[in-house]
């Protein structure tokens, strides 16, 4: 038997630019649930064929700051290879005073009719950045995003 697991992503309001909220049973599942809910702002991440893996390396002194530095490099090699991502995997280490996340984005080159382009992101922020346990016990990774 397969079992379901339950994560989830969603966009939340911010006068100028928008927040991003990955939630999940694992910090990892919430870092790869931001993403999703980052690419979402862009495109529609389910138009988006996972077909090429990028490999990404992010380091960090905590835990929050190696979500930003984790969006921030998507955006980085998203720019770089004109490339949308749909699908996300991590891995966090603590090695010492840092955290450091190895990991892929995998998705394809920009078809801006067929993934419906909406909005471009600039920067994930350190505003209302949080990484921390909800009260159900999932993880929730959040930031706010330059639009």
């Amino acid at each position: 038997m397969v079992s379901r697991k339950k994560m989830a992503f969603e966009n939340f309001e911010h006068e100028a630019d928008i927040g991003v909220r990955g939630t999940g049973k694992s910090i990892e599942e919430s870092f790869q649930e931001a993403a999703k809910a980052m690419f979402s702002i862009e495109v529609s991440i389910a138009k988006v064929n996972a077909k090429n893996k990028i490999k990404i390396k992010a380091s960090a002194s905590n835990i929050q700051e190696l979500l930003v530095e984790w969006l921030n490099k998507l955006l980085a090699e998203s720019g770089i290879k004109g490339m949308m991502f749909s699908k996300f995997r991590v891995k966090i280490h603590e090695k010492g005073r840092k955290y450091e996340l190895e990991g892929y984005a995998a998705g394809e080159k920009l078809d801006v009719k067929r993934h419906q382009a909406r909005e471009e992101v600039k920067a994930a922020t350190y505003s209302q950045l949080k990484v921390e346990k909800n009260k159900k016990g999932q993880w929730v990774s959040q930031c706010i995003v330059d639009v």
